[in-house]
């Protein structure tokens, strides 16, 4: 299949499941299809699907990531004794891991196309990363507190081995002093996580929204 087949075969089939979609007309234009697709698995419940889809949307997202350029850690100058410092799409970096700032239903952003980096990672991860963090939340049986953090086999497609999930402070005005150790147990439960698991180049984000979108 071209990729425009796979695309249109995700969508199609994303828009059969829910009968609230028949209204909607595919677009002709190539990025105007992109932005159904992610909208569509931005918005869908975690719930069963055929290994079919599971298979062209891999593919699918495989080959549009390498589209956009992929950045191996391994080839950048480290600033500092293994602290390396990187401006890009977290998408796009190979490494062993990378950090998501989740929510507390550590489900992804079910906002349409949102320009956070929760919505970011979830779509080009696929939809089994919802699956993976349902199933987690369900054992759970409550929001994940602020400040811990959760880590996901489940990777980004081929890219990482892991995906440490993290809830981070909501700040609001000034960040006073508890909001900043909320912060600081992020990054070492983070740290921690990484450590258990074996991981030696990981990335965190530090994404500072001054009017300038996040990467598509």
């Amino acid at each position: 299949m071209t990729q425009k087949e796979k695309r249109l075969f995700l969508i199609k089939y994303l828009l059969n499941e829910n009968s609230k979609y028949s209204n909607i007309v595919i677009p002709e234009d190539i990025e105007e299809q992109k932005r159904l697709l992610r909208s569509l698995l931005n918005v869908r419940m975690p719930q069963k699907v055929s290994n079919e889809f599971l298979e062209i949307q891999d593919s699918y997202l495989q080959e549009e990531i390498s589209k956009k350029g992929i950045t191996d850690i391994r080839e950048l100058e480290p600033i500092k004794n293994e602290i390396y410092v990187w401006q890009g799409d977290i998408t796009t970096l190979k490494c062993d891991a990378i950090v998501n700032a989740a929510n507390s239903q550590m489900l992804g952003c079910f906002y349409p196309c949102h320009s956070c980096i929760d919505n970011a990672i979830h779509t080009f991860a696929g939809i089994q990363m919802r699956l993976e963090c349902a199933k987690i939340m369900k054992l759970q049986n409550s929001e994940e507190e602020t400040g811990k953090a959760k880590n996901l086999h489940r990777l980004l497609i081929c890219l990482v081995k892991y995906v440490l999930h993290t809830v981070g402070p909501i700040v609001r005005g000034s960040c006073v002093r508890k909001m900043k150790k909320k912060l600081a147990s992020c990054y070492r439960s983070c740290l921690e996580l990484a450590e258990q698991s074996g991981v030696k180049k990981y990335c965190f984000l530090l994404y500072i929204n001054r009017g300038i979108p996040f990467p598509k």
